[in-house]
């Protein structure tokens, strides 16, 4: 059993981040207030803000901005969501042509309310929107599980996204602690249905929870079994004292390790370090995907 009443930790010198508003930055915090529209960027405290918003890209959140669960690690408001606007697809898709961005993030908060099909025609529609009013734009998703209900599922695999992302957060033997309303298994789950469906795929997790490094490498070795072709490891941080505490710093050299035997795996990316999230240098992994489709 994890112990996750230690007291906190001092974070490391490599991870100090430094805080750039250039006019990037500014451009587009104004135009995503102008659209109404939410990032996981703000709203999950993350450390990347400023150097993706500076380099032109941020991974807007649809469905609101308020969860129907409660995970111990992330800082998105948890409640009782409002309604879904029927306008938001149009909205986000606007503001993704008014970026220019060649590769989009597109993320949302967990819909378990939404009872017929958890948020997924939402998801649909945006998929769709994007590509209708920005074709050169590929679209990366970053889902909730949709409590594994497959018509779900399977209406967003429709509509064609070119990343299919769902994380597992986390080793198996923690993950109760760490997302108490999610199902480990049932994360594999959604990914299978996404390989079989013939998306490119993605997942990730998170280090410094009281996981062993063994544990990591045999979930990456679990994950890679089934296909996924994308993994990302980043380094947990508490982001309020009502979290969970880190209950370590991976090093550096542990993070090279995990890149490097997860290519070894089968991994056509894996995204290693400390600062690195689900859609950390997005728009990069999706060029050096392309490039190697066409060498």
């Amino acid at each position: 059993m994890t112990d996750f009443a230690q007291p906190r930790l001092k974070k490391p010198s490599w991870l100090k981040i430094r805080l750039q508003t250039g006019e990037d930055y500014q451009h587009i915090q104004k135009m995503l207030k102008s659209q109404n529209l939410h990032t996981v960027c703000e709203e999950a405290h993350c450390p990347n803000i400023y150097e993706c918003w500076n380099r032109g890209t941020a991974t807007i959140m649809i469905l609101g901005d308020t969860c129907t669960r409660s995970c111990g690690f992330c800082a998105v408001k948890t409640g009782r969501p409002g309604t879904c606007d029927p306008t938001e697809p149009a909205r986000t898709a606007a503001a993704v042509k008014e970026m220019q961005l060649k590769h989009v993030v597109i993320t949302s908060v967990d819909r378990d309310d939404l009872k017929g099909d958890f948020g997924a025609e939402i998801w649909a529609a945006t998929i769709r929107e994007i590509h209708a009013v920005a074709p050169e734009c590929t679209v990366e998703v970053l889902t909730p599980d949709f409590q594994g209900y497959r018509p779900a599922l399977k209406k967003v695999f429709a509509a064609g996204p070119e990343i299919f992302s769902h994380n597992v957060e986390c080793v198996e033997r923690i993950s109760r602690q760490v997302r108490a309303q999610a199902d480990w298994q049932r994360s594999l789950f959604v990914l299978q249905q996404s390989l079989e469906f013939g998306l490119l795929t993605k997942t990730g997790l998170m280090v410094g929870l009281g996981e062993s490094k063994g544990e990591v490498l045999e979930t990456m070795e679990q994950v890679s079994k089934l296909g996924v072709q994308i993994f990302t490891v980043g380094q947990y941080l508490q982001p309020t004292k009502n979290h969970l505490p880190v209950q370590r710093y991976v090093e550096l050299d542990e993070f090279e390790e995990y890149k490097s035997k997860g290519l070894g795996m089968g991994f056509r990316i894996v995204e290693s370090g400390p600062l690195v999230r689900s859609s950390y240098h997005a728009d990069e992994q999706a060029r050096n995907l392309r490039k190697q489709d066409i060498s």
